[in-house]
């Protein structure tokens, strides 16, 4: 075998496992664009598709069925075994089950049990290699499953918010921790980080219990870890680079600094579970940090599970900017000002952001994939005849000369 042709078969069976791996992340796509219809029914505006159900599940099927499901598929492709994958395929079926007339009770069972699969995921990376950042994404788990039994046992999802809110948080977080030790920390940079996350999982259990004093906490312990991200963050160095580095450190900044607003509003406003705050609070979280960070890593986790090349491309940028610049309209001027106009608008301009984002990284991912399938064949090609002329020029033009 040719190093042409033994690299072709590589790049083939990476294909075909990229492939295999597409469906949950359809599953987590359906999900994401169902919740984006419910959102437009929650800004009283008219949506593709109404149901009854749809608005009642929406951040549940945003944050466990869409985020969720990224979030264990890409653990699973870390490690690599087959029942991995059960995490990412029971959060996706869930999610798509909320869309069907099944008794509510099917779907929370199956998120239940791709949450609990995806705490067994972090016990199997932990017993490999225990580090910080893995368990402050196991410390993220655990309120993932917590607020799946929640919801199981009939808790509104304004009342497990702070359990979704951590379950995300602390996942990214120790993702950049990750990427973080890349540059020598210190040792009291990890404990410090360490102490954030313990005390967002306390301020978590808090808001169950003492509503009033655990969302003070959970308030205060965002802004610590906020604040940790800030200092040790990469990101802070990349914001001078160009292309790529530059939308990443963008993306992760400003998510930062929507998450210590929701903090801020946390730790002022105590706890809140409707009205105006409540939706700054959790679109401070969900679009202005979560998504924000889906943004910034899809370039690199993307191509990783679906073995697909996706390059940076400006009108990825321009869907983040327009993200955040509507987020800020609805959130500061909508929301806290009370403002409906400004909140509807600024609510459909974050829809129009997110399309736009899938729309410009799908078009570029696979405008790339097709120069590269070209660029390969025509190496194949190319190598093929270099052999095929090396291989005449070395045989004897006639059989009398052989002897």
């Amino acid at each position: 075998m040719t190093p042409a042709s033994g690299s072709a078969s590589g790049s083939s069976a990476a294909r075909r496992a990229g492939a295999r791996r597409a469906p949950l992340l359809l599953a987590a796509g359906l999900c994401l664009l169902a919740g984006l219809d419910a959102a437009l029914g929650l800004l009283g505006l008219p949506a593709p598709v109404t149901t009854d159900r749809l608005p009642q599940v929406h951040g549940v099927l945003m944050v466990l069925g869409f985020a969720g499901t990224l979030v264990a598929l890409e653990r699973a492709v870390a490690l690599g075994r087959p029942w991995a994958y059960l995490a990412p395929g029971c959060l996706g079926a869930g999610g798509l089950l909320l869309l069907s007339p099944v008794d509510l009770v099917v779907p929370r069972l199956l998120l239940v049990a791709g949450c609990a699969t995806l705490v067994a995921l972090y016990v199997r990376f932990w017993r490999r290699q225990p580090s910080a950042a893995l368990l402050a994404q196991a410390a993220g788990a655990v309120p993932a499953l917590g607020a799946a039994l929640l919801w199981l046992g009939g808790i509104d999802v304004p009342g497990m918010l702070p359990w979704l809110v951590a379950f995300l948080v602390l996942t990214i977080a120790g993702e950049r921790l990750e990427l973080a030790r890349v540059a020598v920390l210190a040792p009291s940079a990890e404990q410090t980080f360490l102490c954030s996350v313990g005390a967002v999982t306390a301020g978590v259990v808090a808001t169950l219990l003492w509503p009033a004093i655990g969302t003070v906490l959970l308030g205060a312990a965002l802004l610590s870890l906020v604040a940790w991200l800030v200092v040790h963050d990469v990101a802070r160095r990349l914001l001078r680079s160009t292309g790529l580095p530059r939308f990443t450190a963008a993306c992760l900044l400003a998510g930062y600094a929507w998450l210590g607003l929701a903090g801020i509003l946390w730790l002022l406003g105590g706890p809140i579970t409707e009205g105006t705050r409540y939706d700054a609070v959790v679109h401070c979280v969900f679009l202005g940090f979560v998504m924000s960070m889906i943004m910034a890593h899809a370039p690199v986790i993307l191509p990783a599970v679906l073995r697909r090349p996706l390059p940076y491309h400006p009108a990825l940028a321009v869907a983040a900017w327009l993200l955040h610049l509507s987020l800020a309209l609805r959130v500061l001027v909508g929301d806290l000002r009370d403002v409906r106009g400004a909140w509807q608008l600024g609510g459909v301009l974050n829809i129009v952001a997110v399309l736009l984002f899938v729309v410009s990284a799908a078009t570029a991912s696979v405008i790339a994939t097709r120069r590269a399938s070209a660029t390969a064949t025509a190496t194949a090609k190319a190598s093929a005849a270099s052999a095929a002329a090396s291989t005449s020029a070395s045989a004897p033009s006639d059989p009398r000369t052989a002897r």
